[in-house]
């Protein structure tokens, strides 16, 4: 009979075949007892850190998004801050422009009383002293006229007075309202 190579593979003897099947055993029982534990903690670990991971990121997403809303809410009232003191100081700045109006106005009013005044004054003053001139020129006028001295103050200050009284009646009907 003829022996037939079946490979490297198949065992040659009943006991190559025991042996190997009791180091597998062995084998197994080993990487049971030692590295499936090693593994398996690895991968607790692992998903420990992992879970960790994303625990802490979303922890940091919300505190990002809570950081967003007060930072949005604080800019938003800082915005209607900012618009209400725009306002404010509209109408503040409008009320100093009417009150720097009324002033104005007032100071104006004050300038032309004034004015007025001092225009009344002198024109009384002008009239007293054109009074004094016309009355003693048209005195001497009239004297000159007449032929003889109209010396006496009464009746000249008469004559004067009937001739400006004339004259301003004249003005007065001459002058439009």
């Amino acid at each position: 009979m003829e022996e037939i190579d079946l490979g490297p593979l198949l065992p040659h003897h009943l006991s190559e075949l025991i042996m190997g099947l009791l180091l597998m055993v062995v084998l197994y029982l080993v990487i049971k007892a030692k590295v499936v534990p090693a593994f398996e903690k690895l991968y607790s670990e692992r998903t420990a850190a992992i879970q960790g991971g994303i625990e802490k990121a979303e922890r940091a997403q919300v505190a990002a998004q809570e950081a967003l809303d007060r930072y949005n809410a604080q800019l938003s009232e800082a915005r209607s801050e900012a618009a209400r003191i725009r306002e404010d100081a509209k109408t503040q700045g409008a009320q100093i422009l009417a009150e720097m109006r009324e002033q104005a106005q007032a100071e104006a009013n004050r300038i032309k009383a004034s004015t007025q005044a001092q225009l009344e004054a002198e024109r009384t003053q002008v009239l007293a002293e054109l009074r004094g001139e016309i009355g003693g020129l048209a005195t001497t006028l009239a004297g000159r006229i007449v032929g003889e001295s109209l010396d006496d103050d009464e009746r000249a200050r008469r004559t004067v007075d009937r001739f400006l009284a004339d004259l301003e009646a004249d003005d007065q009907s001459t002058v439009p309202a």
